[in-house]
């Protein structure tokens, strides 16, 4: 019994000195920051109409993108001479020709916010770096081409 009782604290003994003495793993914890790092980069943003108006009259590059049906957009849209109208329901298939650079500011609306919503994460899950959701033209207080009718 006493032969258990030494080899087992030896055994323990053993297993605490190395735990004190081997140093812990930084890769692990240094590759999940850096995860964290780069998805901040794509990370889903919402922003007003105001912060949206400033980014476009700023002189960077940009693409407005209307995801709403081609009858909405007719109906009304942001004057805006860089709009691309790509509804949401066919983003996953026309995003990669008429949306190639996957960089660049891409500002998304529809009409009320839940489409642009849902687009502008599924261009962040297709690999867009710089995507913000404007919502819906509902709250566009600016000038916009054509009135929606009640």
């Amino acid at each position: 019994m006493k032969r258990v009782l030494i080899c087992a604290a030896i055994l323990i003994a053993g297993l605490v000195g190395a735990y004190f003495l081997i140093p812990p793993n930084k890769t692990d914890e240094t590759n999940q920051n850096s995860a964290k790092n780069d998805t901040s980069k794509t990370e889903y943003k919402k922003i007003s109409a105001s912060e949206a108006k400033a980014l476009m009259d700023s002189g960077d590059p940009y693409v407005l993108l209307d995801v709403r049906s081609l009858d909405e957009f007719n109906e009304q849209h942001i004057d805006r001479s860089r709009i691309i109208l790509i509804p949401d329901s066919v983003i996953a298939e026309r995003a990669a020709t008429e949306l190639p650079d996957k960089n660049i500011l891409t500002i998304v609306y529809c009409r009320s916010g839940v489409r642009s919503a849902k687009a502008a994460r599924q261009l962040l899950d297709m690999g867009y770096t710089n995507v913000r959701d404007l919502g819906g033209i509902i709250d566009w207080p600016y000038e916009t081409i054509g009135e929606i009718r009640d």
